[in-house]
């Protein structure tokens, strides 16, 4: 069974609901149906109705099983915009703003999987991931302990037998740009968190760098060698180290040459990068050379699930993420 089958599996299990959003789009329409259709999650559909009906009759869909709120007459818009206040009123907002924000498709959004209406939010086929993560930081928040929203994408790699049978998850690769050891760090933990949800197999991370253990001097490799070292300090259940080269983290007879005394060397799954630009570049070389399948950005280190979406997205793209979330909500109750 392929990663996106299994994924599916374990989403018709979980019974979750996810809001949608960006409901004027095609694309949500037409994905919402087959949501519904696999049984992956219960579908909210924020717009207004007469309208969302109307994109899904010219594309030809049903989307009577979803529920449809439009935030600009929802019932609770009082509720949630007071609730919004409280939120903010720090940073010198009114409660008369605060209301009018929650009328922002996005910003209702959060506030239901805030309020646990919805156990998760699947947005970005029209906005910006700036637009898409601004109401989930300032509404659901940040888990407990960390400081920083980041994105991973899980790589799934054909023929390859490093990480686990070809998965692999590499970080950050679409969300935080530089961060400092601590950061970085937390970034470890959540990229932890993300792969054990998704594919139930225990993370090893490595703090990648172009030095292992020592081989070569410069702050960027002093970089994630502390941060190996934070991580472990804040997880110490976590198998983690570093700094390691790629190869020494892949590939077992490398890290047994390079790192001898490393339990991660030639076992990691979770990949480290020291900032966005190598994030970035090694998914999409990986995607394109290897011609792997390449899941993200999953967005981390939220308190409750809510994953960004590629403007170019399609419609079997935002399927899949609805139940890359619902799973990611069964893994946070837990």
């Amino acid at each position: 069974m392929g990663f996106v089958a299994e994924i599916k599996e374990k989403a018709k299990a979980a019974g979750k609901t996810i809001v949608l959003p960006e409901g004027i789009e095609p694309r949500m329409i037409k994905a919402t149906p087959e949501i519904l259709k696999e049984g992956l999650a219960e579908v909210i559909l924020l717009g207004d109705e007469d309208e969302l009906n109307g994109i899904a009759k010219q594309e030809g869909v049903d989307i009577s099983g979803a529920e449809i709120i439009n935030p600009e007459t929802a019932e609770k818009l009082d509720e949630f915009g007071q609730s919004y206040y409280e939120l903010r009123k720090h940073k010198g907002i009114s409660k008369e703003e605060a209301k009018k924000q929650m009328t922002d498709s996005l910003y209702f959004g959060a506030m239901l999987v805030k309020k646990g209406i919805a156990d998760g939010m699947v947005a970005g086929a029209l906005n910006t991931t700036a637009n898409v993560l601004r109401p989930v930081i300032r509404i659901i928040g940040t888990a407990d302990d960390v400081s920083i929203v980041s994105g991973s994408f899980l790589m799934i790699v054909p023929d390859c037998e490093y990480g686990v049978n070809g998965k692999m998850l590499f970080a950050d690769s679409g969300v935080f740009p530089e961060g400092s050891p601590e950061e970085l760090a937390e970034l470890a933990i959540s990229s932890a968190e993300t792969f054990e949800a998704l594919t139930g197999e225990e993370p090893v991370v490595a703090m990648l760098s172009f030095s292992t253990k020592g081989s070569a001097e410069h702050p960027l490799v002093d970089k994630m060698k502390k941060a190996a070292e934070i991580c472990k300090e804040k997880a110490p259940e976590l198998q983690v180290d570093g700094e390691m080269q790629a190869d020494a983290a892949l590939v077992p007879e490398i890290g047994a040459k390079k790192a001898p005394d490393s339990d991660v060397a030639g076992k990691a799954n979770v990949l480290i990068f020291p900032d966005l630009n190598g994030g970035n570049i090694a998914y999409k070389l990986v995607q394109r050379l290897a011609k792997a399948d390449a899941f993200g950005p999953l967005i981390q280190g939220t308190a409750l699930p809510a994953n960004d979406l590629s403007r170019g997205c399609s419609v079997d793209d935002i399927v899949t993420v609805a139940a890359i979330t619902a799973v990611q909500a069964v893994f946070k109750d837990n």
